[in-house]
């Protein structure tokens, strides 16, 4: 008899996602071990007790998905994760905390379909601080896109930047403040525009999106009225506002969820596989490609 797919999902909220078990579910695992308020300290003996009920060639069948609101909380999880491994006797881990990496992957992408990513751009991240906001920095940054990271405090902003330059070597990041700052400022100069702040909060309102005299492209990630975007709809898809090309949150949702559920099914590929930024945007790269 075949063994079931088990799915450890550690979460770092106190009630762990119910979102993150039905794309779980529906991507093949077949049970989920379902633990919410988890810190480093309670990984290694979670991580433990699914590594060693099985013989390492069935390893596969087992694997873990961190979740939670805070994507720095959840990369905490995963170096934990890491360092409960046993040489060959480990298991497959996924960071993907407030669906950040899954979602900040098919925004990207939905950008390189329209942009040529890299020096010659020019990216404002709205609400950048933000679990999302901050995968989405990253992603443009390894692409070489000269990123703005815009969220209320500076200093909040500049804490991304730092750990997006010691992750991502050569890095054009730089902070900006919202509340210090016109939009009009911040938005001088800049081709692509990623909104990313929480849901239901207007970032952006029509004079200052149809001020922005070089703005090529916007993305709104907000599926909550109103939204991030004054203009954008939700299920806007490539679609011309202003002279700019524009997708909403459910546009974008589509190839999110297709990258969330291949990456659940490559967990169970082997039992050596780490999905974190990079890796889930290569794959959202692959699934974009093979359309």
């Amino acid at each position: 008899m075949a063994l079931a797919k088990i799915l450890l999902c550690l979460d770092t909220d106190p009630q762990p996602s119910v979102f993150d078990s039905v794309v779980a579910l529906d991507a093949g695992a077949d049970r989920l071990l379902r633990h919410g308020g988890v810190t480093p300290a309670d990984v290694k003996n979670l991580i433990h007790g699914l590594m060693f009920t099985r013989p390492s060639d069935q390893l596969h069948h087992a694997a873990a998905v961190i979740g939670g609101s805070d994507v720095v909380a959840g990369e905490q999880l995963l170096q934990a994760a890491k360092h409960a491994f046993f040489g060959k006797v480990r298991v497959s881990v996924m960071l993907d905390s407030n669906g950040s990496n899954t979602t900040a992957a098919a925004a990207v992408v939905c950008a390189g379909r329209h942009l040529p990513l890299g020096p010659e751009i020019n990216a404002l991240v709205l609400g950048g601080t933000g679990s999302v906001g901050q995968r989405v920095v990253r992603m443009l940054a390894r692409e070489g896109v000269d990123v703005r990271v815009a969220s209320r405090r500076k200093t909040h902003a500049e804490a991304v930047c730092h750990r997006i330059t010691a992750a991502v070597p050569g890095a054009r990041v730089a902070p900006r403040s919202t509340t210090d700052s016109e939009m009009s400022d911040l938005l001088d100069g800049v081709h692509l525009l990623i909104s990313s702040g929480a849901a239901g909060i207007n970032m952006l309102d029509t004079p200052d999106f149809q001020a922005a005299k070089t703005l090529q492209m916007a993305i709104d990630l907000n599926a909550v009225p109103p939204s991030g975007i004054t203009g954008i709809a939700p299920t806007d898809k490539a679609v011309d506002h202003d002279g700019r090309i524009c997708y909403g949150a459910l546009a974008v949702g589509g190839l999110k969820m297709k990258i969330h559920r291949a990456a659940i099914r490559q967990l169970f590929e082997s039992n050596t596989r780490i999905l974190d930024a990079d890796e889930i945007y290569n794959l959202g790269k692959l699934l974009a490609d093979a359309k």
